[in-house]
């Protein structure tokens, strides 16, 4: 295509809106019904990814069929956002960041919308999911877990898939030349041997896009121990955009039997074609709209919502 020959930004710019005319056909899909069963599938969004939102909230709705929606207001919804939100998504309750009692906790990278799950399981399973996912058939871990009780995460890629270590047995397998610079994850992951209590805290590489909070969970009491870690590794670094990532690994981590997702079913898009057997999809970052993988999933969702109000 002679698209290939264009900037990259050119050619991101182009896919991006290719995205934003597949994203348009959920407006015609039927609305979520939502039920006061113990579920809620709860995200942070703004007017920005509304459409998109809706693709991930409906398509993931339609494999488990449960659960009411809660939105976190990154501050940006205006009224006609709430509108639609209140007739696609069953009258959602929209809780503004500004009223998020961060109390210790840092400001802004996405900490509002972990602190609000932590502050409000209760007798709930909270569900966090990310507004660039797109949920592609059924979900049956997901679904298991659920019933269970039991926490979830995405991976952050198949190496994840070890499972949850002791601090000291993660700096040991991937930083055995011990602490290095860069991205925020990566100082903490490879200061996490030298931590207070390294063989006593657990540790997932995991992805904060996707991931499930059982009802009863100790919420910000085991989080503040682990914030006043991570000051004490790197810092200043608790503020920087992926430290609620690291938080989001090491609670679910520390948390009775979490279960981590098969990553052949539940993966980061890295600009690579996904096999026959992938049940959900986190269009991330630098490569959400390479090869216009984003609006071919879009489409093939809003179809099979589509297909259901047809049956």
């Amino acid at each position: 295509m002679v698209t290939r020959f264009l900037p990259y930004r050119w050619r991101s710019r182009l896919a991006a809106a290719q995205h934003d005319r597949a994203a348009k056909g959920v407006l015609d899909t039927p609305p979520i019904v939502p039920a006061d069963d113990g579920l809620v599938i709860f995200s942070m969004i703004g007017t920005a990814v509304l459409l998109p939102y809706l693709v991930a909230v409906k398509s993931l709705w339609r494999q488990l069929g449960r659960g009411r929606v809660v939105v976190l207001d990154d501050g940006t919804l205006n009224p006609a956002d709430r509108a639609v939100l209140a007739h696609h998504c069953g009258n959602p309750a929209i809780i503004p960041i500004a009223s998020v009692d961060r109390g210790e906790f840092p400001k802004g990278g996405c900490w509002e919308r972990l602190l609000t799950i932590l502050d409000r399981p209760g007798h709930e399973y909270w569900l966090q999911l990310d507004s660039d996912t797109v949920t592609l058939g059924p979900v049956t871990e997901v679904v298991q877990a659920i019933a269970a009780n039991r926490a979830f995460t995405l991976l952050g890629g198949p190496e994840g898939a070890i499972g949850a270590l002791p601090f000291a047995e993660i700096g040991r397998r991937y930083y055995p030349g011990g602490a290095v610079d860069g991205h925020v994850q990566a100082r903490v992951e490879s200061r996490l041997a030298a931590m207070p209590d390294a063989e006593r805290w657990r540790y997932i590489r995991g992805c904060a896009g996707f991931a499930g909070f059982p009802s009863g969970c100790e919420g910000r009491a085991m989080a503040a121990e682990l914030l006043g870690l991570l000051r004490g590794a790197v810092g200043d670094g608790v503020t920087e955009w992926g430290s609620e990532q690291v938080m989001s690994n090491m609670l679910i981590a520390n948390l009775p039997d979490p279960v981590l997702l098969p990553y052949e079913r539940y993966l980061n898009y890295e600009a690579e074609a996904w096999g026959l057997q992938a049940r959900l999809v986190h269009f991330f970052g630098t490569h959400r709209h390479r090869h216009g993988a984003y609006a071919v999933a879009t489409h093939r969702a809003i179809a099979d919502l589509a297909k259901r109000a047809a049956a």
